[in-house]
């Protein structure tokens, strides 16, 4: 009947799809240790921003910010980087900007 049947088998189309299942399984858990070390490697980045718009304030005013409140208010820093992406609060003590240990 058919001289010519090009396609697929079953089998064929179920041995990809067990190799792609076990590639995502074996990527997914590694996504989500490196989440962890994202959050903070951002922190460590973000401290380093606010002191440094710690120390232009400084430059300009003389003086450190009492708090980060100031920083905002002088528009030196926006709303949300008063807390880290992992949930911490930022702090401001002396000049020195440093992550709450909460």
């Amino acid at each position: 009947m058919f001289q010519s049947e090009k396609g697929f088998t079953l089998i064929e189309m179920l041995v990809v799809l067990m190799i792609i299942s076990v590639l995502i399984l074996l990527i997914i858990p590694n996504l989500g240790e490196k989440s962890e070390s994202v959050n903070e490697q951002g922190c460590d980045a973000l401290v380093s921003v606010v002191q440094a718009q710690a120390d232009a304030y400084y430059l300009e005013e003389g003086n450190y910010p009492t708090d980060l409140a100031t920083l905002e208010g002088d528009n030196y820093i926006t709303e949300d980087q008063k807390t880290c992406p992992d949930g911490s609060t930022i702090l401001i003590n002396s000049g020195t900007v440093s992550v709450s240990t909460d």
